[in-house]
Formats: C-alpha cells, sequence, structure tokens
C-alpha cells in the first residue's frame, strides 16, 4: 500500500505498527499483536496519547527528557543548525558544534577526563570504552588483559559488548553474548542483606566479592570493572557508603580501568554534571554517557576518556590507528542540541532545581512505603525512584509478585501516570524541571493505584 498522499486513519497506524515496526525489547509471542499507546503531543513533564488523554511522564521518557518537552528554544537551534550544516563526514571534517560541545563537556567532568569521543548513544558510548580498554592492552603488549567485570543487575546497553557486560536477569536471552570476556559480581543492593547485617558489613562482603573474583581470574587478565553510579534499571540500586570510592582503589591497585556508566546519572539527574565525583567522590578513568546529554531532543551519547588513559595509548610503540566511529560521530545537528540542552539547563539552574526538590521528593517516597505494608522498599537520589514489593506476601505465589510493578503500572496509567514496571518494582525518573506541586501530583496518583493495587493482598 503506497501511504503518500493519504492521511492514514487510527486503525491505520494501529496495524502499520504492528506489521512493520518492531519495537526494543518485544516479546516474540506478541510480534504483530502488541498494541503499544501511541502518543501523539508532548510538553513540559506531560504526553498526550491519540485519544486525548494527558499523563505525567514518570519514567522521563527512557531517563532522559531533563529539560521537558516542546522548548520552542530548542527547535530553533536544531532548526538553525539543519540550514547551517546539517551534516559532516567525522573521518573527512569537524565542525563548529562538534568541538564546542566537546570542550563543554570536557569542563564538566572531573580530574583529567578531557577527550570526548562521540556515539550514537548509551550502547555505543558503552561498546567504544569497552573497545578503547582492550585497545589500550593490546597496544601496552598484553593482548590477555581483556576479561571485563560487571555486577549483577546491571545494564549497560544492547550493543553486543554493551550486552555483554549487562547482568539484568531479563537480559537472559537467545541473543548471543562474548561471555568468555566478562565476570560477574553478585547483588549490591543493600535492600537484599540479612536482616541481621549491617551496611558497613554489607559494603564490607561486596568489597571481598570484588577482591576474591580478582584474585579467582588473575588481575594479569582483568582490563576493566564498569559500574553505573546507580544501578538505574536493575531498579535504582544504590549500593551502601563508600563502595564506589573502595572499588575504585581497588581496581588502581591492580591496573584495572574504572569505567563509570553515567548514561543515566548524567547531566543532571543527580543534581550534578556526573554523579562520579560530585555525589560518590570517585574520578574515574573513563565515564560514559547519553540520554541527559541532549534531554532525549536528538540521538548523541559520548564516551570520555582520562589523560592518563590516551597517554598510555599514544605512549605505547608502534604505530596504529584508533579504528572506531560511527556516520554519526559528532553529529552537528545533535552536537548543536546538547550544547542548546545545557546552555538552557544553566540558565534555568536546573542543576540547584533538582537539589532544591530532591528532599520533598524523597520524603513523597518515603510516605508511601509508611503507607501501605505491600511495599518493602523506596529508594533513589535525586530525581530517580523506586518502589518494591515485599517478597514475603502471603498466599502470593512469585508469579504474582512480580507481577507487582505492571499492575502498579497499570493502575497509575489510567489515573494518568506513566511509570516503568520491572518485576516486583516499579521504577521513575520524571523530567528535571517537575515543579513541587507536580511531585505531590505524580505521588497523589501513585498513592492511589498503590490502594487499588495492594487490594486483594493479605499482609503479616
Amino acid at each position: 500500500m503506497n501511504t503518500l498522499g493519504n492521511t492514514p486513519t487510527d486503525g491505520d497506524l494501529v496495524d502499520w505498527d504492528r506489521d512493520h515496526n518492531l519495537h526494543p525489547w518485544a516479546d516474540t509471542a506478541g510480534f504483530g499483536a502488541t498494541e503499544y499507546m501511541r502518543v501523539n503531543t508532548a510538553d513540559g513533564i506531560y504526553l498526550w496519547d491519540a485519544s486525548g488523554k494527558r499523563y505525567i511522564d514518570g519514567p522521563g521518557g527512557m531517563w532522559c527528557t531533563q529539560i521537558g518537552y516542546g522548548r520552542q528554544d530548542m527547535a530553533d537551534a536544531i532548526s538553525a543548525q539543519v540550514m547551517q550544516m546539517p551534516y559532516a563526514s567525522p573521518w573527512s571534517f569537524t565542525t563548529e558544534p562538534a568541538a564546542v560541545l566537546a570542550r563543554m563537556i570536557a569542563e564538566r567532568t572531573p580530574g583529567d577526563l578531557n577527550t570526548v569521543h562521540f556515539t550514537t548513544g548509551g550502547s555505543t558510548a558503552v561498546d567504544t570504552a569497552l573497545r578503547t580498554t582492550l585497545f589500550m592492552n593490546k597496544r601496552l603488549g598484553r593482548p590477555n588483559k581483556k576479561i571485563i567485570i560487571g555486577r549483577e543487575k546491571g545494564y549497560h546497553g544492547s550493543t553486543f559488548l554493551a550486552a555483554t557486560v549487562t547482568g539484568k536477569e531479563r537480559f537472559e536471552t537467545s541473543f548471543d553474548k562474548a561471555q568468555d570476556l566478562v565476570r560477574f559480581l553478585p547483588d549490591v543492593n543493600p535492600y537484599h542483606r540479612p536482616d541481621d547485617m549491617s551496611l558497613e558489613d554489607w559494603c564490607n562482603a561486596k568489597i571481598a566479592d570484588l577482591e576474591n573474583l580478582i584474585a579467582e581470574v588473575g588481575a594479569d587478565k582483568i582490563a576493566a570493572f564498569i559500574a553505573e553510579p546507580i544501578l538505574c534499571s536493575g531498579g535504582v540500586i544504590v549500593p551502601p557508603p563508600g563502595y564506589h570510592k573502595r572499588t575504585l582503589e581497588i581496581c588502581r591497585a591492580h591496573d584495572i580501568l574504572y569505567i563509570s556508566d553515567e548514561v543515566v546519572t548524567g547531566f543532571g539527574r543527580l543534581g550534578h554534571w556526573f554523579a562520579s565525583e560530585d555525589v560518590f567522590g570517585i574520578v574515574p578513568d573513563i565515564i560514559t554517557c547519553a540520554k541527559g546529554l541532549t534531554s532525549g531532543y536528538l540521538p548523541l551519547g559520548a564516551c570520555i576518556i582520562s589523560d592518563a588513559v590516551i597517554k598510555r595509548i599514544s605512549d605505547a610503540p608502534g604505530d596504529d590507528v584508533f579504528y572506531n566511529g560511527y556516520t554519526y560521530t559528532g553529529h552537528p545537528v545533535s552536537c548543536a542540541a546538547a550544547i542548546k540542552n545545557i546552555e538552557i539547563m544553566e540558565s534555568e539552574d536546573i542543576l540547584g532545581h533538582v537539589q532544591r526538590v530532591t528532599p520533598h521528593f524523597r520524603a513523597r517516597l518515603q510516605q508511601i512505603k509508611d503507607r501501605f505494608p505491600i511495599v518493602g522498599d523506596v529508594r533513589g537520589d535525586g530525581l530517580l525512584g523506586c518502589i518494591e514489593c515485599r517478597p514475603d506476601l502471603n498466599d502470593q505465589s512469585y508469579e504474582a509478585d512480580v507481577k507487582f510493578g505492571q499492575k502498579l503500572d497499570d493502575a497509575c496509567e489510567e489515573l494518568g501516570l506513566l511509570l516503568r514496571p520491572f518485576g516486583n518494582m516499579a521504577v521513575f525518573s520524571p523530567p528535571l524541571i517537575i515543579t513541587p506541586d507536580q511531585i505531590d501530583d505524580m505521588f497523589d496518583i501513585m498513592e492511589a493505584g498503590m490502594t487499588r493495587v495492594s487490594e486483594g493482598y493479605e499482609m503479616s
């Protein structure tokens, strides 16, 4: 069917999406059967579906809509760059937006992380970080130092190497991964520690996990440790205090690069440009970022590499080529969007706004745990949150337990709020421009949804 010149009906759009559009993480049993909500317009923190119903965007798109929807100044910046220079090959040219943005990012990163390699998104940023690590070790004459240490419940992307170091349970699919390149550390979630164990002892146990793995595998075979400051897709897991500093010290002692995956936590989500140093007190060797870099207006990611790593690569003997890059590396329109995004965040003090509203956000989150016995844990930092159902529900099967997140999302969606369900959890990361009144609106709906979901659960 030729659609040119025809105005599609709602039925056409539903059929075409089902028949031709393969969505991320689609259940194979649902190929050609699942009907996705179609969103037509957006403004601020809100989305409207095809019927005109309004929703608060609880997930912030995919953890990324920092400055909110409908920004005319962003549209103008994108349009102007499209007309001036829509594309230039990064193999042959540079552009003003790419050079300016690289400098702007370097000015905001911690320590000596001053070299920026632009990618198409978070997955390719992680892939680049891992390939750079392996490339460095080959340049240094140690090609067997290539094992990557990841963590259970960590998420790093969908490209081959990024998927390889991803440790989420639901990511165990029939897609192949480079299993020989990765080893995983056990869950770091303090909520899952034994009842009689202190946070300090839990941290000690998690540090011992890393030390034992290095001893087992051999530091001479381990290239890097990759860690999200907060394990976001795994359930907004905040490691115990001191964990990041101690893991970095161990990596330094064994010449293992520390890669901080800030695809979610970067660009304001915790009230800072980057969380590694300002929140957790570490300066990693490599930082990856994407998502909030452009507030989701256009695709863009970056792998930011320390001067020390660059020097080791460049000082190693022999000539070589950094064979990593993408057709859209440093895309001038995406870079222009990121520049405008940073300008907006600075001119409107969005980082300061996040810091100011975070206490209210946390208080409302805690209120849910205090009010509803079905809730086992609430956690988060900045404008990141997670609600986790208790694992000991009376007379409930595991299958019923893990449907909690979907049930809560369904109830909240009916009331005008979108969340992101994951097993027995629901996670959320609203646009950073959300006001205290809008935070109240969001949590009021959550509490109403929780009231509905709680019915039928017998609690001890």
